[in-house]
């Protein structure tokens, strides 16, 4: 299983941009769907999250500017970004959980978000 996200780019602080996730084939037993990011000489965090049910869960961080969705017609998994801050600047990586006999879990290759001030 391949996760091809999409959308990153260069924008000024205060706008939007909006990552896109898809699945290289139709999966089932979608557990979990997320966005990830990693700054440079910075761990890997955590950005938002949405389960199977639909419940989400972001960073303090990004917190009423952010918002996931997903589509699971087409196990595509989206992250709108509004207000972005120079602080956002990050590579973003999205995520997939598959749970079957146990839980397995997926990584895209990560597109560039950069935030000018």
């Amino acid at each position: 299983v391949q996760l091809q996200a999409s959308g990153g780019g260069l924008v000024q602080a205060g706008g939007s941009l909006r990552l896109s996730c898809a699945t290289s084939r139709r999966i089932i037993g979608i557990d979990a769907m997320g966005w990830y990011r990693q700054a440079p000489g910075q761990s890997r965090e955590l950005v938002a999250r949405i389960i199977s049910g639909g419940g989400t869960s972001y960073a303090d961080s990004v917190k009423g500017r952010f918002t996931i969705s997903r589509d699971n017609a087409e196990n595509t998994v989206y992250l709108q970004m509004n207000s972005l801050k120079p602080e956002d600047t990050a590579v973003y990586y999205c995520n997939l959980e598959q749970r079957l006999l146990g839980v397995t879990t997926y990584w895209g290759k990560g597109t560039q978000v950069t935030v000018s001030s």
